[in-house]
């Protein structure tokens, strides 16, 4: 079996969904293959997060067909997917006798490397 190399990467920046939500969703592929990652995020019940983190992997795989024409794409694994906060914007929501509470909407950076494994 030889080295695992990098293949791709992928990085998507300023999601609006909070990094919690998505870091359930991305420790279900880590470690995975492309093909069974892939299924994982379509029948997974964290919709949004799901949906937008398969945007990012699609994104990845096209990369690495990009760099490499002769690529299996079966042979891919997610080697490292990274979710980041990202600026929290500030929103304020009337609360009794006069005062206000706070509302933050927070944002994600997603991270997605992918690596070549011969040999399932």
């Amino acid at each position: 079996m030889s080295q695992p190399t990098t293949v791709a990467k992928a990085t998507t920046r300023f999601l609006r969904i909070s990094p919690q939500k998505c870091r359930l969703v991305a420790d279900l592929i880590r470690k995975r293959f492309v093909g069974e990652a892939l299924t994982i995020l379509k029948f997974s019940k964290k919709r949004k997060a799901s949906v937008l983190i398969e945007k990012v992997l699609r994104s990845a795989i096209a990369n690495a067909q990009q760099k490499e024409s002769n690529l299996n794409v079966d042979d891919l694994v997610v080697s490292s997917i990274q979710i980041d906060g990202g600026p929290s914007a500030k929103r304020i929501r009337p609360a009794p006798m006069g005062r206000a509470y706070r509302v933050l909407k927070r944002t994600s950076h997603i991270h997605i490397t992918l690596e070549e494994r011969k040999g399932r």
